[in-house]
């Protein structure tokens, strides 16, 4: 039995060796790049969603405060609720500067 350990290992063995344990490390280094890859264009995709989610807020956001700001809509209140009006042209002075 001692013989068999004793045999000297046939050339190139350790070559091969090397060689399909840097290929079996590619293998494993392209499934996890391909993961990964896969993992930041999902994260991706969520924040695109929550900046158009962002935007669409923001458009709203705008569309309100142009509503609330309208000249017509203040002039409304200011006459419901102030009880202010357009002066006439005599009650207009013009003060010197």
């Amino acid at each position: 039995m001692s013989a068999v350990f004793a045999r000297p290992l046939p050339a190139g063995s350790l070559l091969m060796l090397v060689l399909f344990v840097v290929v079996l490390g590619s293998a494993l280094a392209v499934s996890y790049s391909a993961h990964w890859s896969r993992q930041l264009l999902n994260d991706l995709y969520a924040e695109l969603s929550v900046r158009d989610k962002a935007q669409a807020e923001w458009g709203r956001l705008i569309l309100e405060q142009s509503t609330w700001t309208a000249h017509n809509r203040i002039e409304a209140l200011a006459s419901e609720r102030l009880g202010m009006r357009i002066p006439d042209a005599i009650e207009v002075r013009m003060v010197a500067p």
